[in-house]
């Protein structure tokens, strides 16, 4: 056999195997998965678009609510059905139906999968994990919309998949399903938190109560407030004008003082005055997720970011050889990336003023003002007296009380009170009374030799020592400027 012989032969077997496969091909039952949907696309698997866009894993609530409502919207009748078989989670829907339709694997129909996730601080909803649904553009063009979440030690993001048999339609729902979540976002006008998670990427927002204090709650000096309240909801207030006026709103706030004078307290305050805006709270190592809190704080603004003890991430870089960290970095980023149109808030809290980096007051929507909550004065140590007993009945002077307590800090008068009132029911009284007797030896105890750490944590009035212009060996970072009630910080400006 000469070697076009051989060549011929060649050919003719393997149209001979190319023939066999497209009899047997014919002659297998196409699988009631691949025909449901090749059925209602109308058209086979290898001329189908598939399109595609993936979310982090703590968007899933809105990617579904998107999907809902756009299938509420044109397929109201439609139904989600899952898929059954080994190893679903971890092939892309265009496999799962080619491998089914060609016998490889089997996958089926099946149960669609679903899972919970909140939409605020008490409420929950129900979520597709893995479902199919088949539905129309708007034009009444047949598409499939497919809909998972990552698996439990896999990817943390969500997606979700458009077939059709025209790239544009499954652009076009791909599209209309964004517009709808970012319109319907659940988060919008929520308090949310980054928290960790061994799992899960270590990406997951957890909604908050927010608080209701009124400002008989707040004890601060005389002003405090007021300036703050000035600076954080009088913008807010005036966003349009501002905006029309060509003048920025974003801005930032800088709480600082010894720990428990009411920092944190303060933001809690703010975070119920300002009732209708989203609140994004970022402490301890959930700091790393600075950048995406500033890209939701922008996306559903008005905002506030929340960054409580700042100075653990944003010493300033002289402490550290100069070189600084990622994270001060990605927070000073975060900062500026956020355009001066957007009505956004940071609202930084810390210990140590004296270590922050002086960048954070480099430019305007850093930090814009600085506010000291400083430990109580006497007429501040008697309201919190007043405040913590709420509705318990104080028969003690409170004179000596105050006098004794110099010093002190708000959590400091909490457990005070506290101690009070188990004295009492120790004793088989009635704590609604307290007397100066029972408020006195709680008072003892808190102060005897061996509560010296709990006054060191909650902050006692013994053997303190103020130089004057801020908490105990405070370096003041800026000139000051002492106003009614408090000590505040002008920013000075500093082109780069």
């Amino acid at each position: 056999m000469n070697h076009r012989d051989a060549q011929d032969l060649a050919l003719a077997l393997k149209q001979l195997v190319e023939d066999a496969h497209h009899q047997l091909d014919s002659a297998r039952e196409v699988p009631e998965l691949v025909s449901r949907v090749t059925g209602h696309l109308g058209c086979e698997l290898r001329n189908m678009i598939c399109v595609t866009e993936r979310f982090p894993g703590w968007e899933h609530v809105n990617l579904q609510n998107g999907v809902d409502r756009y299938i509420a919207e044109h397929s109201p009748e439609a139904e989600w059905f899952g898929v059954a078989g080994h190893g679903r989670e971890h092939d892309d829907l265009v496999n799962i139906l080619t491998v089914t339709a060609r016998g490889w694997e089997r996958f089926e129909i099946g149960a669609v999968g679903l899972g919970t996730a909140a939409i605020g601080p008490d409420e929950t909803t129900e979520v597709v994990t893995f479902g199919l649904i088949l539905t129309r553009t708007p034009d009444g063009s047949p598409v499939l919309v497919g809909l998972r979440a990552g698996s439990e030690h896999g990817s943390p993001q969500c997606q979700v998949d458009v077939l059709a048999a025209d790239r544009s339609n499954a652009t076009a729902v791909r599209d209309e399903i964004g517009r709808l979540m970012r319109e319907h976002d659940v988060y919008r006008g929520q308090i949310l938190s980054f928290s960790w998670s061994e799992h899960r990427g270590n990406e997951l927002v957890t909604f908050l109560p927010r608080p209701a204090l009124s400002t008989n709650e707040v004890i601060l000096p005389s002003g405090v407030l007021e300036s703050v309240e000035r600076h954080i909801v009088g913008i807010a207030e005036h966003a349009v004008s501002l905006s029309e006026h060509g003048q920025h709103l974003k801005r930032g706030l800088l709480l600082y003082g010894p720990p428990g004078t009411g920092k944190t307290h303060t933001v809690r305050y703010l975070m119920g005055r300002m009732s209708g805006c989203t609140v994004i709270v970022m402490t301890g190592s959930a700091i790393r997720f600075v950048a995406q809190a500033a890209g939701l704080a922008r996306r559903l603004h008005p905002a506030i970011v929340v960054l409580e003890d700042v100075d653990l991430v944003a010493q300033d870089r002289s402490y550290s050889g100069g070189d600084g960290n990622p994270l001060l970095f990605a927070l000073l980023d975060a900062m500026d990336g956020i355009g001066g149109d957007a009505d956004v808030t940071f609202i930084l809290t810390t210990n140590r003023a004296d270590v922050l980096e002086r960048a954070l007051a480099d430019r305007p929507g850093r930090v814009d003002l600085a506010v000291e909550i400083p430990k109580p004065d006497a007429a501040g140590r008697a309201a919190l007296l007043r405040l913590y007993a709420g509705d318990l009945d104080l028969t003690a002077d409170l004179d000596p009380l105050v006098a004794r307590t110099e010093g002190a800090t708000a959590s400091f008068f909490k457990e005070l009170l506290r101690r009070a009132v188990l004295g009492a029911l120790v004793e088989g009284a009635s704590p609604a009374r307290l007397t100066g007797e029972q408020l006195g030896r709680a008072l003892d105890e808190m102060l005897g030799e061996r509560e010296t750490l709990t006054r060191s944590l909650l902050g006692s009035g013994e053997h303190v020592h103020d130089d004057g212009d801020g908490p105990p060996g405070f370096t003041v970072p800026r000139p000051m400027l002492h106003g009614p009630g408090g000590v505040f910080r002008r920013v000075d400006r500093h082109p780069l």
